[in-house]
Formats: structure tokens, C-alpha cells, sequence
């Protein structure tokens, strides 16, 4: 989980965990991408937003990189759908969202109905 406010990574670590999910945080894009290619996760939930390096140069990192190529990534933003279409992203998140929407979006990640 990738995003710089404490609020979201606290909420989305709640929600994942329910959902039986084991969650490890990054408040930054630089954290993130370095601990992704440490120890490659089943899933990335990215925020597109972040200061420095933004969700679209993770994304496009994790993609170039064999270790993490593999990884499901979840976009999470305010941003309109149009405007995240130049992302490789598995699924898109829009923010606001609810419990059920974070369900739904991992779920479908996996086939899941």
C-alpha cells in the first residue's frame, strides 16, 4: 500500500486486513517501489498522487523491473478515469470510496465474484 496519507494507509490497512489480506505501508513512492523490489508483493495499491516519485513512474517501474513485473497494482485516485489511462494498472480505485468498493476491486483482481 502506497499512498503519503496516514489516514488512507491506516483505513485501507484496516479493510485489507479484513479481508484477510497482509499489509505492509509506504508513504512514499521512493518506500514503496524500494520495498515492492525487496520483497515482491501479491498486490500494489498505488496511489496515483504522491510527492516525488509519483504513482505513474511506480507503476511504470514496477512493470520494468522482472521481480515485480507480476504484481496486481490497484490505482487508487480523485483523478476521472480518462485521465489514468496511460497508467498499467490491473484495476482502478476511485477515491472516495467505501469497504464494499475495496472488496469488489480485489476481488475482481482474482476473478473473484
Amino acid at each position: 500500500m502506497i499512498d503519503d496519507e496516514q489516514d488512507v494507509l491506516d483505513l485501507m490497512t484496516r479493510h485489507l486486513g479484513g479481508l484477510g489480506c497482509e499489509v505492509r505501508t509506504a508513504g512514499t513512492g521512493e518506500l514503496g517501489l524500494s520495498l515492492a523490489i525487496r520483497d515482491p508483493p501479491d498486490l500494489i495499491v498505488l496511489d496515483v498522487r504522491l510527492p516525488g516519485v509519483d504513482g505513474r513512474e511506480v507503476a511504470r517501474a514496477l512493470r520494468a523491473d522482472s521481480r515485480t513485473r507480476g504484481c496486481r497494482i490497484l490505482v487508487m485516485s480523485v483523478l476521472d478515469a480518462e485521465d489514468l489511462v496511460d497508467i498499467d494498472a490491473d484495476a482502478v480505485l476511485p477515491k472516495p470510496f467505501r469497504r464494499a468498493d475495496i472488496k469488489k476491486a480485489v476481488d475482481s483482481l482474482w476473478g473473484v465474484e
